[in-house]
């Protein structure tokens, strides 16, 4: 396929799991993608390995949410190797320790939001002097904003809840640049920020939420991402979109 021939993609966590997923299709797709990475250098560039064996192109960039400055080292080292953006996937988070509000600390409360708060707003802040006109955001939530509610989750639900309204806010601004804005969704998916977690009873419980009977795989999420990237999605923007397997059902 070659929807995406000739634009740039960056994809934020683009080294790991439901990121790595993303970042793949974006190219088989035909785009030319950035895997964002925060510390595994050795995971990012194996994701550039396969996609460039499988004929597609992709680079490396690395910065360190939550460190100062983070969405500055980003885009600094995207422009040494990238002259401008046509899709922005806001895709890195953490996850933290489960912890119920009495046993938040501020600490970690400061660290998810760092990274899954401030750095993608500040990302897309300096970013959207490159998204060029016609350009895509892709925002990836969690369906823990609308009607799921898992207590030990409250920082990161919390977290990923300001991003739903950076993309309706950020919609209405964009549009007049024919720009849109979406979030994506997903339930549990089965990757390794969940390892050692989808086993026995958790795995058979978790797998029971949804009407198709099992959790995610992160081609779920990527192949939503891939439409939201391309120009079949011109007329969808603002929206949330479940991807759960109907987990909210």
């Amino acid at each position: 396929m070659t929807t995406l021939a000739g634009r740039t993609a960056l994809v934020t966590g683009g080294s790991r799991g439901i990121g790595r997923a993303i970042a793949q299709r974006l190219a088989r797709d035909g785009a030319r993608v950035g895997v964002h990475y925060g510390s595994n250098e050795a995971a990012a560039k194996e994701t550039v390995a396969a996609i460039e064996a499988d004929g597609g192109q992709a680079f490396a960039v690395h910065a360190r949410f939550g460190a100062p400055g983070d969405a500055e080292t980003l885009w600094a080292a995207f422009d040494t190797q990238a002259g401008g953006l046509d899709i922005l996937v806001n895709n890195a988070a953490i996850l933290g320790v489960p912890a119920q509000i009495q046993d938040v600390t501020a600490a970690a409360y400061d660290e998810i939001f760092a990274v899954n708060t401030r750095a993608p707003f500040f990302v897309t802040r300096h970013g959207l002097r490159r998204l060029r006109d016609g350009g895509r955001i892709v925002n990836i939530g969690t369906m823990l904003t609308r009607g799921s509610a898992m207590p030990a989750s409250v920082t990161y639900a919390m977290s990923k809840g300001a991003l739903d309204v950076l993309t309706t806010m950020l919609a209405k601004q964009l549009g007049p640049r024919g720009i849109t804005v979406n979030t994506v969704a997903p339930g549990v998916v089965d990757t390794d920020m969940h390892e050692g977690r989808l086993v026995g009873d958790a795995l058979a419980w978790l797998s029971s939420l949804s009407p198709m009977g099992r959790v995610g795989v992160p081609a779920d999420v990527a192949d939503t991402v891939a439409f939201l990237a391309s120009d079949d999605s011109r007329w969808v923007t603002g929206q949330w979109i479940d991807v759960s397997g109907g987990t909210l059902l």
